[in-house]
């Protein structure tokens, strides 16, 4: 079988690496995005997928876009039975969607129809779901609406952060995928059309959706901070206004006197006054600075009781 597999960041690489193991006498092409500038220096650098890709020596290549002139030519020479799609991140033009032999599939992170999108992972533990999973569908013209192949659930537990989720849906996507499409080789698969009445939608994560409202409940903010763990990172302002990242976090019921934002605690650990409780910070990183634990921060005194974060 040939199979040509389209996907971005690390949750891509790993379910590629399964499909891999899995398919080891199939023939693998990666499509992946350009090179892209990274870090402080903006050095281009391959993408996660890509990297595993060479890793695995399986071909990569890179279009610009996936318009005619720039695709096609990619498409037919290698003449795939099947596209998977994980996280790609660009829409396939109707042309690539109706070549595959057995059609093009995706591996998403979400119980569709909730939360068809760009962010399901983010969003799921940012809104407080206690479940999610995969669904590995057909692909169509609409966003996340095709028909559904398998499915299946993973609990989210209270302190996981969305790197932590994106792995584990990984493995689980990865090992469904790999069954589903023998079951369609088979002609075992059936789709089954999804409900759109109980469509929701994960919207692209943007800048607003980092900052952290004070004003929130204690398990609001936890949720927004893991959602949020490791990119791109929850953050507020210190009282300099430098950015303070926040990466892990532990809601309470303690309440203290003092205004939202406040920290009420800074000997041992560091604790923020908000909405409805408070908040324990447990890893984060200023501005300039390295990632680390809050015992670290408080060790380097780079925040003080009674600070307000904003």
């Amino acid at each position: 079988m040939k199979i040509m597999y389209m996907g971005t960041p690390s949750f891509a690489a790993r379910v590629l690496e399964i499909i891999k193991e899995e398919f080891s006498d199939s023939e693998i092409i990666a499509v992946t995005k350009v090179d892209a500038p990274k870090g402080r220096s903006y050095k281009l650098c391959p993408c996660e997928t890509r990297v595993k890709a060479t890793e695995l020596e399986i071909e990569t290549v890179t279009p610009e876009n996936l318009k005619e002139e720039n695709f096609l030519q990619t498409l037919t020479d290698f003449a795939p039975d099947v596209i998977i799609v994980a996280a790609y991140g660009k829409i396939l033009p109707e042309y690539v969607l109706s070549y595959p032999k057995y059609g093009c599939i995706n591996v998403h992170g979400s119980l569709l129809p909730e939360y068809r999108g760009a962010a399901p992972v983010n969003r799921a533990i940012m809104d407080g779901k206690t479940k999610t999973g995969v669904t590995i569908m057909y692909m169509e013209k609409g966003l996340d609406t095709g028909d559904m192949l398998s499915k299946a659930e993973l609990d989210i537990t209270e302190d996981m952060t969305a790197t932590a989720l994106f792995a584990a849906l990984a493995e689980l996507g990865g090992r469904l995928v790999c069954q589903t499409l023998r079951d369609i080789v088979d002609g075992k698969a059936k789709g089954e059309k999804q409900d759109d009445s109980l469509s929701t939608y994960a919207a692209k994560l943007t800048a607003d959706d980092q900052i952290i409202d004070w004003k929130a409940s204690a398990f609001e903010i936890t949720r927004k901070i893991h959602g949020l763990s490791e990119e791109p990172a929850a953050i507020t302002h210190m009282p300099d206004g430098k950015i303070l990242k926040i990466y892990k976090a532990e809601a309470s019921d303690e309440s203290f006197e003092g205004e939202c934002g406040q920290v009420v605690v800074a000997k041992k650990r560091i604790q923020v006054s908000c909405g409805d409780g408070s908040v324990r910070l447990m890893e984060l990183q200023l501005e300039g600075g390295k990632k680390m634990t809050a015992s670290d921060f408080l060790n380097g005194r780079k925040i003080t009781l009674g600070d307000i974060l904003a």
